[in-house]
């Protein structure tokens, strides 16, 4: 587990923070345990007004518990690590409180300590807990046969499937089929009788007829490529220029990017008008669809609690009603019975306990399966959107820098005709 703690004060924002549902799809207050309340505010305002009686500041030791994203862990087990925790640095017996966050499909752990010992009324000093906490750390992925991560904390992975820029328009570029292009040239050709016609039949396929550097005729598509007329058309520079003309009152290869580049600002802008409206309506739907589990779950969890509730009293009625009155109840404590009855239900109390946890963590465990489903699926949406927005953002980049007509590039700059 990764733990991450601190030394702190304001306990009323740590509070809040505490019972955030807001950022966080369900919060339970699992325990407070040393304190006059069971109120988790009235708690950090006695641990707040104990301190006053103390020069201590940061009066109180806060922890997160994060176990590996693919683990279930039991509460036992978050028990017996918080017991493993409070030990190593010192705060057994401590006013203490124990939070559970879920979001995204998992759930961690927030335990605070109060760092006054009200019998002396000073603080406990906690010297090296950050080390203190990585060696207990190492342990627990130890003990669960974990992998351990790089220092315990790697923040820096990264998807190396993510293409670069150059990358992507590498791969864009070896996407074209030579034969399609060919054959898009040829058809221009044979269709027009003049150049006017020509530089027509290109337009609406997405080619800019131009002048190249060596002043012959090129075409330049949308992705600011230049190729030859002549090779492409499949004809020989003199027939081309019989039928076109003499190029030179074309644009340059440079004005013809600057064109294309004009041209396609209005459309981008539209295209991210339209990704815009596309990532809206996905995050409500998923905002949704979000809400709608968590409520779900927390019925299912009211639910369950009010059931665990019910058996626990009717137990404790059954077990209380053991306890003979009166003269015999008398003679039972005389005889020892009383002690042998109060000893079995304190057994069956604690196997009721931990039969309660199970059940618990049984359907926390079905709640965080879901929810990682569902996040995962989402993740994937957004995904998608955001290579779109990727792929969108690099359009307009490229565009970008196909207007550089107007940055110094002369007609005489050198071109490559494919």
């Amino acid at each position: 587990m990764i733990l991450n703690g601190s030394q702190r004060g304001a306990a009323l924002k740590l509070a809040a923070h505490l019972l955030n549902n807001i950022e966080n799809d369900h919060v339970e207050v699992h325990e407070i345990s040393g304190f006059s309340t069971e109120d988790l505010r009235s708690a950090c305002r006695e641990a707040d007004a104990v301190a006053k009686g103390t020069k201590c500041q940061q009066f109180l030791f806060s922890l997160s518990i994060s176990p590996p994203e693919t683990e279930k862990v039991s509460l036992k087990h978050y028990e017996a690590a918080i017991e493993k925790i409070e030990a190593k640095l010192g705060l057994n017996g401590q006013a203490r409180m124990i939070v559970f966050h879920e979001k995204k499909g998992r759930r961690h752990a927030h335990v605070v300590w109060s760092r006054i010992d009200v019998d002396k009324m000073t603080a406990i000093n906690l010297p090296f807990y950050h080390n203190r906490l990585k060696e207990v750390s190492k342990d627990l992925f130890l003990e669960h046969g974990w992998r351990l991560p790089e220092g315990l904390r790697d923040r820096n992975n990264r998807d190396p499937r993510n293409f670069t820029l150059d990358e992507w328009q590498q791969a864009k570029r070896q996407n074209k089929d030579t034969r399609e292009i060919k054959a898009t040239f040829q058809e221009a050709w044979s269709v027009s009788d003049t150049r006017e016609a020509f530089a027509h039949a290109l337009e609406e396929k997405g080619y800019v007829l131009a002048e190249g550097d060596r002043r012959g005729f090129v075409a330049v598509d949308v992705n600011g490529e230049v190729y030859s007329v002549a090779k492409f058309a499949g004809q020989k520079a003199r027939q081309v220029r019989e039928k076109l003309g003499d190029p030179s009152s074309l644009r340059s290869v440079a004005e013809a990017k600057e064109h294309i580049a004009e041209n396609m600002q209005p459309v981008l802008s539209r295209w991210q008008e339209e990704l815009a409206k596309k990532k809206k309506d996905l995050k409500d739907r998923q905002e949704r669809d979000r809400r709608k589990l968590v409520e779900r779950q927390k019925t299912e969890r009211k639910r369950l609690k009010v059931k665990l509730e019910e058996r626990r009293v009717r137990e404790v009625k059954m077990r209380q009603a053991r306890f003979r009155t009166g003269f015999k109840g008398l003679w039972d404590r005389l005889s020892g019975e009383h002690r042998k009855i109060r000893l079995q239900n304190e057994a069956e109390a604690w196997q009721a306990h931990l039969w309660d946890l199970e059940q618990t963590d049984r359907v926390v465990f079905d709640h965080l399966e879901e929810r990682r489903t569902l996040q995962l699926d989402q993740m994937e949406e957004r995904k998608v959107m955001s290579e779109q927005k990727a792929d969108l953002a690099e359009d307009r980049a490229r565009f970008d820098a196909l207007r550089t007509f107007h940055n110094g590039i002369t007609r005489d700059g050198p071109e490559f005709e494919r």
